[in-house]
């Protein structure tokens, strides 16, 4: 055979060769404008019912009938009050578990799978529960969270918390769902730390109605006041004041100044920040002993506490003292005068201001 015939056979044969790609590439081309087509269609459908800015991902679209799934809203998550109660939330959950030498870094990578939430309630519980140590298998972790939960709840709910978690939400990563679970037990346990107040954040509520993707906005409260929080609910004339008459506040300051230095001026101490200067409790101790009448022995507490520790073992004794003197249990914590928290160092003040303010 001559080249050229060779050549030519070769050519004819590429040819054909392109052409059976040609055509393999159309229909793969008209196969995705097809899907496209579709899709658009779809999205098409959706979009009135879909949050703007909402992400899709892809495990939304094979969500059951009637199934929902709750995300974080993208700008919640870089809200500075919810950026710090995650700081502290983590920083009481290494502060609890240090024995262990369990340091966490992330709540919803280091939660997720029960082992975490496991060793906190034990420690804080006092109870041993019968869970594997260590479980790598979904459904092992599933199994130890379902029995860490039903723990939690058991002990929780005869307290009126509302139960915002279950398996599914933790293990997913919801982190939500996880903070909510660990402000439950901080607030039930007394953690000695100080949530920021009022922290809410908005989530996305994916749902599957008909075939059909629908989303909602839901704001979720993850912490209100303290007070509120700890469940005490008890009204007294200083929530009266606060609630309907903010704008006296300043007055009630001033009036609380004027008589806690009315005593301490004799032993040459002056008072002139009611949050800060009642916090480590020395302060409180030595009022308490110029109201009675009577001597605090130094060796009862810490005349210069350096450690949280100290401080609140200074405002708890100043606190027995009160109880000594007839007046009852502050409702503040001892905690929350340490922490600076404004409201409970004024509640603690005027609760004295009540029944020495004709004391001479």
């Amino acid at each position: 055979m001559s080249s050229a015939t060779m050549q030519s056979a070769k050519m004819k044969k590429d040819e054909s060769f392109l052409g059976k790609l040609g055509g393999t590439l159309y229909r793969k081309k008209r196969s995705k404008e097809v899907s496209d087509l579709h899709e658009e269609g779809k999205n098409a459908i959706n979009a009135p019912l879909l949050h703007p800015g909402t992400d899709i991902y892809p495990e939304d679209t094979l969500l059951e009938e009637n199934a929902e799934r709750i995300i974080l809203d993208p700008t919640s998550r870089e809200n500075l009050k919810f950026k710090d109660l995650l700081k502290v939330l983590i920083d009481w959950i290494n502060s609890e578990l240090e024995e262990e030498r369990i340091i966490v870094k992330n709540l919803e990578e280091d939660c997720y799978d029960g082992q975490v939430l496991q060793k906190l309630f034990e420690k804080l519980s006092g109870r041993k529960l019968n869970v594997a140590e260590v479980t790598q298998s979904e459904i092992g972790q599933k199994q130890k969270l379902h029995t860490v939960l039903e723990s939690v709840n058991e002990m929780l709910r005869p307290h009126g918390w509302t139960i915002e978690w279950n398996v599914e939400l933790i293990h997913s990563k919801n982190v939500v769902a996880i903070v909510h679970l660990l402000v439950a037990l901080a607030m039930h346990f007394q953690a000695p730390i100080r949530l920021p107040e009022h922290v809410s954040v908005q989530v996305v509520v994916v749902k599957k109605r008909e075939g059909i993707l629908q989303t909602a906005v839901v704001t979720k409260e993850l912490t209100s006041t303290t007070e509120m929080m700890m469940g005490r609910f008890e009204r007294d004339a200083f929530d009266t004041l606060l609630d309907h008459a903010p704008d006296k506040l300043n007055v009630v300051k001033t009036s609380l100044i004027t008589f806690v230095n009315k005593h301490l001026n004799k032993l040459n101490l002056e008072v002139t920040e009611l949050e800060s200067q009642f916090a480590d409790g020395v302060y409180l101790i030595l009022l308490m002993g110029l109201l009675e009448d009577y001597f605090v022995p130094l060796y009862n507490f810490f005349l210069t506490p350096e450690s949280f520790e100290q401080k609140v073992h200074n405002v708890a004794f100043a606190f027995e003292l009160m109880q000594d003197g007839g007046l009852k249990k502050p409702k503040a914590r001892p905690e929350d005068v340490v922490n600076l928290n404004l409201k409970s160092t004024l509640r603690v003040l005027y609760n004295l201001f009540t029944n020495y303010k004709n004391t001479e």
